[in-house]
């Protein structure tokens, strides 16, 4: 503020109307007021320019400025875990005894932790609630208004209210950042500021200094004790980024407690305890090496657990690492018959790829187990017997890290497995529906769907959804009807050919849930329309959640079987009547599901659709036609391979590959690139049933060996280091790399694809920070192991490529330590204000003062008034004859308009 100038104007664009205003006065100035003397109109002109000034002014906001030493304080306090019950009883006392001082001065209260909570004005019940140390925490605040805080100190509910209500999980942070600009911004003008931080330094996220410097706000930093309950915790795992397989490395445990204890350290190899000892722990940090190696697994992560002792937090005795391993090549094989899958084992490990055999059940449901391998092989496993999560899973390790996918056909795969429209079909390169021939038998096929009160929600959804796939993969001679049940029974479809399907998809479409269970009666209707169909196939699928009301079950399912009519049945959770619907299965000679998770209805109906039409295979023999020469097979002599004895019929994709077909033209071998990754199918087997013949070629072993390494992950690491550091929930991702010269790789194109905890996917570009170095900096707010895919390419062509990976434990919240004495000295230092003052400085005096705004536009329109009362007057009273007249001619009687106009020269008419 200007001391010899201390106005402002709050819209200064107003005073561009002012010289227009003033200068149309002054044009019209000789038409007013023409007859009276000269003084009287100079006095009137400038009368009303005044008054078109005052307007113009109040319009502009002219203001008064003056100085004032009033504060404005806001107590900015931590409510972290770190924090302890004792800091709480300071911030208590410390608050209490600065607010006797605030006289005159205003304040407000505004508790964080990992999120600001909202800003409290004091006033009445300051002290009151002070005392209770309930500070709100209630959900992250915006800046708060202005005009809000500056209402005046009373409130209701001020200061405080209710800090325990605060979740948890918004305790385990201090974001001091957030919450110093929360605190500037409810500070409101005219007001000399002050903020009082009470906290024990402890960030784990923001920059507090950065906002410290932005805000040019004195903050005054009030150092809080931290925890000091008995605590352990694990620190740090720290092992070797990668190594190679066999090579010995160490895992290095970091154990901080605050007193001399004795715990049991126990390690972990994926779920697998491969080590537990005792040891004795002094206070401050201790650290524990254990030798280890890693022969087969590609990726292996080792978590460190400590129990016994005394402890209060059990949530931080836990760390993991990842470490990479360098060998040769790995593929898991995923087989319904394990034994069966020898011959293609041992082919592929004559060519020097380890292969690791499980049944469907040890599928991993895990990025981290999946990372051991580069590629991944299905031979005949259905997609009832795959998890929607194991699919995800399956997906994002091909399309976001790289992976490579085979799959090999068999009665249980493709369309036959139920993989229409799962996930799993969009990796593959065929669709598993087809156009049907007309040679093949038709099928009659009704769906027997529950529609009781349990079935709401998901469940019928899916049903419906199943349904509708099912009327897709029928073939126009074929023949589908749909039954809903509950108390009663209704066709929702009547049984006919599969013409339109649009509108048989339509009328399951309006398949609503309600009511009881009562299977019987639909059963028998499904018995009465197939019997009567000359269809050559008959098949009934059972959709059901409860327990039926009695009926003959054995006796209408009897009656099926002697009309050569399959029964097939799906029992959805614990709920339903599991050994019913087993019997039924069994008697009419279909197959029986249970599913807990209504998200495989679909798969299911697909797999029974596909397998009832005994359309999707063909047993007859055929030797393998060459489509498409690819080096992948170079040296292969596919001319002289034996006969294959059956495939699984599919439909390639528009954009895949197909390399080798049957004799009908059907697909055999055909790829495409997914995402990073390679996904193959092979609608033959590699065992007995279809590839007898080829099991004794001497191609098998080089045909599978060069497709698999033509679907692994490639892996280029020569001359490529990455390394990760990671702060509170951002984690820096740095890379150097060189070219087989060792000189450094500039100008590259660096891509990082990130796969969350919970298989998210982002992907984001690493910047050219320094010669041969590319850095980039990715939020990490969940705990879990997060995968990295890096891939490096120059002028189109990938010259490096690596997966690594790493794993958030528990939040730094949680870490054993000290009060950074250092942070809040500086803060107070860069930002003007005390480290660690006393209560009574709080609101101590300062030399620092702060224009406070006076609106003048009250006034300036109360003169314009009074001014234009004074022109009014000066436009109807002559003030020169009043001056002339002597006081017996004004006692007369006559007016001085009167006199005015008797003087005025008569003109005589013409």
């Amino acid at each position: 503020m200007d001391a010899a100038f201390p106005f402002e104007l709050t819209r200064p664009h107003f005073l561009a109307g002012l010289a227009v205003v003033l200068v149309l006065v002054w044009f019209f100035r000789r038409s007013l007021l023409v007859d009276w003397p000269w003084r009287q109109r100079l006095v009137s002109l400038l009368v009303r320019t005044l008054i078109v000034l005052l307007l113009v002014l109040s319009l502009a906001g002219l203001t008064l400025l003056r100085p004032t030493h009033e504060v404005f304080v806001v107590f900015v306090v931590d409510q972290s875990t770190s924090v302890g019950e004792q800091s709480r009883q300071k911030v208590d006392q410390f608050i209490r005894k600065a607010v006797e001082q605030a006289q005159g001065d205003r304040y407000a209260l505004l508790p964080f932790s990992a999120n600001p909570g909202t800003v409290r004005l004091g006033g009445e019940e300051f002290d009151e609630t002070i005392g209770a140390n309930r500070l709100s925490r209630t959900a992250p605040a915006s800046k708060p208004p202005v005009n809000d805080l500056a209402a005046g100190n009373a409130s209701s509910e001020n200061a405080a209210g209710a800090a325990g209500n605060g979740s948890e999980a918004d305790r385990d942070g201090t974001d001091i950042e957030s919450a110093l600009e929360v605190a500037m911004a409810a500070i409101p003008p005219h007001y000399v500021p002050r903020i009082v931080l009470l906290s024990d330094g402890n960030q784990t996220e923001g920059d507090v200094l950065k906002a410290a410097m932005a805000g040019r706000v004195p903050i005054f930093s009030v150092p809080l004790p931290t925890r000091t309950d008995p605590e352990i915790q694990v620190s740090a795992v720290t092992v070797p980024a990668q190594v190679a397989q066999g090579e010995p490395f160490y895992v290095e445990v970091v154990i901080d407690a605050n007193h001399d204890d004795q715990v049991q350290v126990e390690v972990y190899r994926g779920p697998h305890r491969i080590l537990r000892e005792t040891k004795k722990v002094k206070k401050g940090e201790n650290r524990f090496r254990f030798r280890q190696s890693i022969d087969r697994d590609r990726l292996a992560e080792f978590a460190v657990r400590v129990s016994g002792g005394k402890d209060t937090l059990l949530d931080n005795n836990t760390a993991s690492g990842l470490v990479f391993a360098a060998g040769k090549p790995r593929v898991l094989l995923i087989e319904s018959n394990p034994e069966q899958a020898r011959h293609l084992v041992w082919a592929l490990e004559e060519q020097g790829i380890l292969v690791d055999t499980r049944p469907p059940q040890g599928m991993p449901d895990s990025l981290a187990d999946l990372q051991n391998y580069e590629a991944l092989i299905i031979s005949n496993v259905p997609a009832t017997a795959l998890s929607t999560r194991k699919m995800d899973v399956i997906r994002a390790y091909v399309s976001d890290l790289g992976g490579g996918l085979i799959m090999l056909g068999g009665d249980q795969s493709f369309g036959l497995g139920g993989y229409y429209k799962s996930v799993l079909e969009e990796v593959l390169p065929v669709r598993s529906d087809f156009e049907k021939e007309k040679e093949q038998p038709s099928l009659a096929m009704v769906l027997v769907i529950d529609k009781s009160g349990s079935m709401g929600g998901m469940k019928i959804e899916l049903a419906k959804d199943a349904a509708k796939a099912a009327v897709e993969l029928l073939g126009s001679r074929d023949q589908i009807g749909v039954i809903a049940f509950e108390g009663s029974t209704f066709w929702i479809s009547e049984l006919a050919p599969v013409v339109d399907k649009r509108m048989a998809m339509d009328r399951i479409s309006s398949l609503q849930a309600g009511g009881g269970t009562n299977m019987y009666p639909a059963m028998e209707e499904a018995y009465h329309a197939l019997r009567k169909t000359a269809a050559k196939l008959k098949h009934v699928i059972i959709l059901t959640d409860g327990i039926s009301a009695p009926g003959d079950f054995e006796g209408i399912t009897q009656a099926m079987a002697a009309e050569r009519i399959t029964v097939s049945t799906v029992a959805i959770g614990q709920g339903a009547d599991l050994n019913l619907l087993e019997e039924i299965a069994r008697i009419g000679r279909g197959r029986y599901y249970f599913t807990d998770d209504p998200m495989a209805i679909p798969q299911i109906f697909a797999k029974e659709t596909m397998t009832a039409s005994k359309s999707a295979i063909n047993e007859r023999p055929f030797v393998p036609q060459v489509i498409r020469p690819t080096p992948a097979l170079a040296g292969i002599d596919l001319e002289a391979a034996p006969f294959l004895l059956g495939y699984v019929v599919t439909r390639p994709k528009p954009t895949s590959e197909v390399i080798l077909a049957t004799e009908r033209g059907d697909p055999l071998l055909a790829w495409w690139r997914y995402g990073l990754g390679m996904s193959v199918a092979f609608t033959s087997d590699a065992k007995s049933r279809w590839a007898a013949e080829w099991l004794t070629w001497s191609g098998f072993g080089p045909f599978w060996a060069q497709i698999v390494r033509h679907a692994m992950r490639k892996s280029e690491t020569r001359g490529f280091v990455v390394q990760i550091e990671r702060k509170g929930r951002q984690a820096t991702i740095r890379l150097d790399a060189v070219d087989p010269s060792g000189r450094y790789l500039n100008g590259a194109d660096t891509e990082l694809t990130v796969i969350d905890p919970h298989l998210k996917k982002t992907t984001t570009r690493l910047l050219q920070v320094a010669p041969g170095r590319y850095q980039a900096q990715i939020e990490v707010p969940e705990s879990g192991a997060y995968h990295l895919e890096l891939t490096q390419s120059l002028r189109g062509q990938v010259v490096h490529r690596q997966s690594r990976g790493f794993v958030v434990g528990y939040p730094d919240e949680l870490r054993l330590r000290p009060t950074n004495e250092k942070l809040l000295r500086r803060l107070a230092q860069v930002s003007g204000g005390w480290y660690a003052p006393r209560p009574q400085d709080v609101f101590a005096p300062s030399e620092r003062t702060v224009a406070r705004a006076t609106p003048l536009w009250p006034y300036l329109i109360v003169a314009a008034l009074l001014l234009f009362v004074l022109d009014v007057a000066l436009r109807r009273i002559d003030f020169s004859l009043l001056r002339s007249q002597s006081p017996r001619g004004r006692s007369s009687g006559t007016s001085l308009v009167s006199r005015r106009v008797a003087e005025q020269p008569v003109t005589a008419k013409p």
